[in-house]
């Protein structure tokens, strides 16, 4: 079933520029991943917060890319520029509502 998945980065204002950056060039990686139909980003500036708006084909494919940012460490750097943990939330797409 094709989710939409809120992922939510309260950066620290020192670090929101690097975050930035560093969406920026991973990014394509993202929206070329097996499953993913789309990627909107979404920037508040005055709460350094980075809003992620993702369609993937199943919870299952987000779930194999998560483990894959970690695999390679990304989580852990960027988790580092933040001011709280991530939020994620998964929304099934319900066309008959």
């Amino acid at each position: 079933m094709t989710v939409m998945v809120t992922a939510e980065f309260k950066m620290k204002p020192e670090a929101a520029e690097t975050v930035i950056q560093t969406m920026k060039e991973i990014l394509p990686d993202t929206r070329a991943y097996d499953g993913c139909q789309d990627i909107k980003s979404y920037y508040e500036p005055e709460t350094h917060t980075l809003l992620l708006v993702e369609i993937w084909e199943s919870s299952q494919h987000q779930q194999n890319y998560i483990g894959w940012r970690v695999e390679t460490g990304l989580v852990d750097s960027v988790s580092e520029m933040l001011a709280a943990a991530p939020a994620f939330r998964t929304f099934e797409i319900r066309s008959d509502i």
